[in-house]
């Protein structure tokens, strides 16, 4: 699949700031500050918005590790747009739980939401919105994994416990009586489960909505693999390495190397390919059909793992003990393909790389990622560097997991010489980040995405994840303000310079979208 010469922005919802007419917030939501974000995009003449996996975080806040790889996070829901849209009175909003500084309050944000969630249903359920009511119902029906997931939550947050191997044997085991009796006693929590979701759809495809009428196209991110402690696994335990307690047999992680005497263990259970294989891989063509209905464009993470991944004893505390394993290559991919059309996919394929994961991806016609940050290392590896990338790849000043590019410069430049190939790029001393920014946008890469850290010039206080540290992360956060025009123009300039601004969209002059999101009430009945 090819992919025209565009850039982008790679800022999650959680950072977002509060939006212009709204008043503090703890969290970066779905609401108003969303729909600006798309307005500075358009105005920046950025074509892409990258974001980080949508799902309901299951430890530590991690978007990585969720308890659904199907539902959506319901601290991104907007009360402000709930009010909007007539679900909630304005005096159903809760006060005192927003600030403007530059971390995500998560407490408050779920205290914040929960609130408003429980009023909306209670109203909704109390109303005569027909059309409403309707609306919800089709919703259910339309997505199979809600079932599930609404149980499997209600009984977490029934038990406080996201581990379903300490819940009661037959609900472990998902015995039909043990079910049955959960549905009829958590009922309304199933419910509100259920709702949360509907909303959390409703909110998410109207700024897919407006983003793509803007020219900006949305791309997501898949984990490979799912955490134990999700509706996935509890769900699904035939397809997972699993005793016939449900506790894993065998777990994910990556081999010791250089940065690592010990490995990593990531404690995910391991897929059975085989049974996976026999079922004709539903289970995935649903979860890239569930994805690809969300994003334009979609990254896979950890993509090695499908050409060959590391095995660990579920019993062994570190991955020294692991093997490596050949995955299932193309055949996900082919079945997906086979029933839903070409793949819009980005290949995650940084780390330890061979060359039959650098094939498998090339037979797929997925483009891979490079990253200039890692292209400075070593003077004779230049796999990333900018002036060796392809047109068909994806090229970052950083990701996520990164320094921002300005933390990563000064921490390196005291570690190096003159005579560093940096010199080639870095020529004065003044905006070092935009010179950086300069030579991923002027690659041969026809896909060319920045944090808005690095676009802001940070340093490492705004780094988003410092992965192998369970504590701090994900809190990082924009402050009302940052994104202003003089910030857009200036990153339009470049972008047009290196010839990345696709052909003009209508609305370009548009304002900010405070008054787009002002949708019609329609009070209840």
């Amino acid at each position: 699949m090819s992919f025209p010469r565009t850039s982008g922005i790679l800022c999650h919802v959680t950072s977002l700031p509060r939006g212009a007419d709204q008043d503090a917030t703890p969290v970066g939501d779905l609401g108003p500050g969303a729909y600006e974000f798309v307005d500075w995009l358009a105005q920046a003449g950025q074509s892409i918005w990258q974001i980080l996996p949508l799902s309901p975080p299951a430890a530590n806040d991690s978007p990585y590790s969720a308890y659904s790889a199907f539902a959506g996070n319901p601290l991104l829901i907007s009360p402000e747009l709930m009010v909007r849209e007539g679900w909630l009175l304005p005096s159903d909003l809760p006060t005192g739980l927003g600030h403007d500084g530059d971390r995500v309050d998560y407490p408050a944000a779920a205290q914040r939401i929960d609130h408003c969630l429980q009023i909306g249903l209670d109203r909704f359920l109390n109303s005569s919105a027909t059309d409403r009511h309707q609306d919800f119902e089709a919703f259910r029906n339309r997505h199979p994994w809600l079932d599930d997931f609404s149980i499997f939550e209600a009984i977490m947050l029934q038990r406080c416990q996201s581990d379903w191997n300490a819940w009661p044997m037959p609900i472990v085991l998902r015995e039909p009586h043990a079910i049955a009796e959960v549905r009829r006693d958590l009922n309304d929590a199933i419910t509100l489960s259920q709702f949360k979701q509907f909303m959390f759809d409703r909110q998410w495809f109207a700024l897919k909505a407006y983003a793509n009428n803007r020219g900006v196209r949305l791309v997501g991110d898949m984990p490979i693999f799912v955490a134990h402690e999700s509706a996935d696994v509890w769900a699904n335990q035939s397809l997972f390495a699993l005793d016939s307690h449900g506790r894993a047999k065998l777990v994910a992680g990556v081999p010791p190397d250089y940065f690592s005497k010990t490995g990593q263990r990531w404690g995910n259970p391991q897929y059975r390919w085989d049974v996976l294989a026999q079922h004709g891989y539903r289970w995935w063509i649903d979860r890239f059909s569930r994805a690809l209905n969300q994003y334009d464009l979609l990254r896979v993470d950890h993509f090695r793992g499908f050409e060959a991944y590391w095995e660990i004893p579920a019993t062994a505390p570190t991955a020294v003990e692991g093997r490596w394993r050949s995955g299932p290559g193309s055949a996900p991919f082919d079945a997906a393909t086979e029933e839903l059309g070409a793949l819009p996919l980005i290949a995650e394929d940084l780390g330890m790389i061979t060359e039959a994961v650098h094939q498998l991806r090339d037979d797929l016609g997925f483009p891979g990622m490079r990253v200039m940050q890692f292209g400075f290392d070593d003077p004779n590896d230049d796999f990333h560097r900018p002036d060796s990338w392809l047109e068909h790849s994806v090229a970052y000043t950083g990701t996520h997991d990164n320094d921002t590019v300005m933390g990563w410069y000064h921490g390196r430049n005291r570690k190096i010489s003159d005579a560093d190939l940096l010199s080639a790029i870095v020529t004065a001393e003044d905006e070092i980040h935009w010179q950086l920014i300069d030579a991923v946008l002027h690659s041969r890469s026809n896909t060319a995405i920045m944090p808005i850290q690095d676009c802001l010039g940070l340093g490492n206080d705004a780094r988003m994840n410092v992965p192998g540290q369970a504590e701090g992360n994900w809190t990082w956060r924009l402050t009302p303000g940052q994104l202003n025009s003089d910030l857009a123009f200036r990153l339009r300039d470049a972008t047009i310079t290196s010839q990345r601004v696709p052909a003009q969209r209508d609305g370009d002059d548009q304002t900010l979208a405070t008054a787009a999101v002002s949708t019609t009430v329609k009070s209840f009945d």
